[in-house]
């Protein structure tokens, strides 16, 4: 099979397509058929930084995430052809990933897709509307008539944040550093479009003077004091990226960082569940969304489809077909 194998730490460019063995499959496994995944920057992450660490151990074909067909059920209760999603779980690092026309995955982190989409709208769901799901639900606990700020609203997440928020009838906030970006904001729902300059305290108060009840904060380290501020009281601030490149905050004191009677959480998308994909796939049906795919790529181009994530230019998932 194809497939895109790392060594050692590499350049975006230095991605290549090789040749290797379908994984033989085993109890507790199954064999999907590989038919589209998304790119993260955790991926990113793994080529350029963690594949020179102990915990991953080389070679290893990297991804966190895929759609596809089941090829050998194994011992699950799966059939084969049936069409499925998997994520998470150590997919990539602590076994191979979905780089590749077959993966070999754990029955546990592979789930049932019973929906009418094309391979690339289905490549663009799992890891980045899971984790917005998540962030919405489970960490701001998100309902209307709350009002919502995404921070980092054009990332793949922002935007299925934005998309999702929007669908449960909240008020949606969204930030951008780039003012060339407002209109696109506008357009995939953001009631108000921020843009990340400075002001985006007086921006805020503009529209909720008190404060904004929730925040996503997609940033992460690098502005969430000021996330904190903006928050209204008993609002809450889930933090689930690091957008900003600072994975930390030196120096950081709950006791004075964090305003009396706001909430501070977070989310960590290495949970999903069969339940939990169904409530998406059935919230995306009936709410008529559709995923917002930046651009397509065969598995071929996989250098130029990292190149594109890391340039910071795509408005959207990047969805690779296999």
């Amino acid at each position: 099979m194809k497939a895109v194998v790392l060594h050692g730490t590499c350049e975006a460019e230095e991605l290549a397509v090789r040749e290797v063995s379908v994984p033989q499959v085993r109890p507790g496994w199954v064999l999907v058929r590989v038919r589209a995944f998304g790119i993260n920057r955790s991926e990113v992450l793994v080529r350029s930084i963690e594949a020179g660490m102990e915990h991953i151990k080389l070679p290893r074909i990297i991804g966190i995430e895929c759609v596809g067909e089941i090829a050998d059920p194994s011992d699950s209760a799966f059939a084969r052809g049936q069409r499925v999603v998997a994520l998470m779980g150590g997919m990539g690092r602590s076994f191979d990933g979905s780089y590749a026309e077959y993966a070999l995955l754990p029955t546990r982190q592979v789930f049932r897709a019973d929906v009418e989409m094309d391979w690339a709208s289905l490549g663009a769901i799992p890891e980045t509307f899971f984790t917005a799901w998540g962030s919405l639900n489970d960490g701001l606990q998100l309902a209307p008539p709350d009002s919502v700020l995404v921070r980092g609203g054009t990332s793949a997440l922002g935007i299925a944040a934005v998309q999702l928020a929007k669908s449960f009838g909240c008020t949606v906030m969204a930030t951008t550093r780039s003012k060339e970006k407002l209109g696109f904001l506008k357009a995939i729902g953001a009631d108000h479009q921020l843009l990340d300059d400075g002001t985006l305290s007086d921006q805020v108060r503009e529209h909720c003077p008190s404060g904004v009840d929730k925040v996503l904060e997609l940033v992460g380290p690098a502005t969430l004091r000021e996330s904190l501020l903006l928050t209204a009281q008993r609002g809450v601030v889930c933090v689930t990226g690091i957008l900003g490149g600072q994975h930390t905050l030196d120096g950081f004191d709950p006791i004075k960082d964090i305003p009396n009677s706001v909430c501070l959480t977070s989310f960590f998308s290495n949970y999903p569940t069969q339940a939990i994909m169904d409530n998406i796939f059935d919230h995306i049906r009936r709410n008529g969304i559709t995923p917002h795919i930046a651009k397509v790529f065969r598995l071929e181009d996989i250098s130029r489809a990292h190149q594109l994530m890391e340039s910071n230019r795509a408005d959207g998932k990047i969805v690779v077909l296999t």
